[in-house]
């Protein structure tokens, strides 16, 4: 078994999933406007699927998608992390930084928090070379996030898993080289 890197930032913390936060993920998963700039919401079951893969993406590397909490109150929050996206993505062999918070905890500046300590774990402990970030191109919350963390935009691509014709098929690519991110630090 890979060793598990956690993480925490001022506020958060960043940390293997536990059996607990299964139901506040699946409700934050079924909120439509969490999951505004995805396909549809998740059902529970989708829901608890995609926790099952992230745990075996840290069984696998070490890293992956963290459950994040907030330190102060130890409430759960969402999940921040690093991912490898499907190989059928025009910018793949890729890692990703990615967020996801429940609507309560939104406006906090903790998407942009977490995110820069992810992107810590990515550049100086595993040295990896480039860390990509996409979304919906009407995503322009998450966009500002990827602004906010430096991150250089590059196009648009049509996400191969989105129907064609769909209003989300369109995403925005954004991209930070380790280079880049050493300069900043």
């Amino acid at each position: 078994m890979v060793a598990c890197i956690e993480f925490e930032t001022e506020r958060l913390r960043a940390r293997r999933w536990r059996d607990g936060d299964r139901e506040p993920f699946a409700a934050l998963n079924a909120d439509p406007r969490v999951m505004a700039f995805f396909p549809a919401p998740l059902s529970r079951a989708e829901s608890d699927a995609l926790v099952d893969r992230i745990e075996a993406g840290f069984d696998e590397r070490g890293w992956d998608l963290w459950a994040m909490e907030e330190r102060a109150s130890g409430a759960f929050i969402g999940f921040v992390g690093l991912s490898v996206p499907r190989p059928d993505l025009p910018c793949s062999p890729c890692v990703e930084v990615g967020w996801r918070l429940a609507r309560a905890f939104w406006g906090r500046g903790y998407a942009t928090e977490a995110a820069r300590g992810a992107l810590r774990v990515g550049f100086e402990r595993l040295a990896l070379p480039e860390i990509v970030s996409f979304t919906a191109a009407r995503n322009l919350p998450s966009e500002a996030v990827m602004k906010r963390l430096g991150m250089a935009a590059d196009g648009t691509f049509e996400h191969p898993r989105i129907a064609v014709g769909h209003p989300l098929r369109l995403h925005t690519l954004y991209r930070l080289t380790r280079e880049a991110w050493l300069d900043e630090a």
